[in-house]
């Protein structure tokens, strides 16, 4: 859990740091062509600069991913398995009573 609450921490922190430069590139008073300029050297240099954190936190991500969609699985089988018993259960109630009425007569 803990890691989940850092791992979201972290990229609320790099969404920000990002929109806050995005921001700062529109709003500054230079031409379209310089502002774009500006913002690739900037996102490159961040992405320099973090790359390592930014592949951590990707690996993160894809393993809880991994993990939710693993207990997920899990849940459905065993919900499939808990359904499949309660019809064999049920088909056994049925065969039993259709038994039970061959000998009423």
């Amino acid at each position: 859990m803990c890691k989940n609450k850092s791992l979201a921490f972290g990229l609320g922190l790099i969404a920000g740091v990002v929109g806050g430069i995005v921001a700062g590139v529109m709003y500054a008073p230079k031409s379209g062509e310089e502002s774009r300029k500006q913002l690739k050297e900037t996102a490159c240099e961040l992405y320099e600069k973090h790359s390592p954190a930014i592949r951590e936190a990707k690996k993160q991500a894809l393993e809880s991913v991994d993990l939710a969609k693993y207990q997920l699985e899990r849940q459905f089988r065993k919900f499939s398995n808990m359904l499949k018993s309660k019809r064999l259960q049920k088909a056994k109630e049925l065969e039993d009573a259709s038994s039970e009425n061959e000998f009423d007569y």
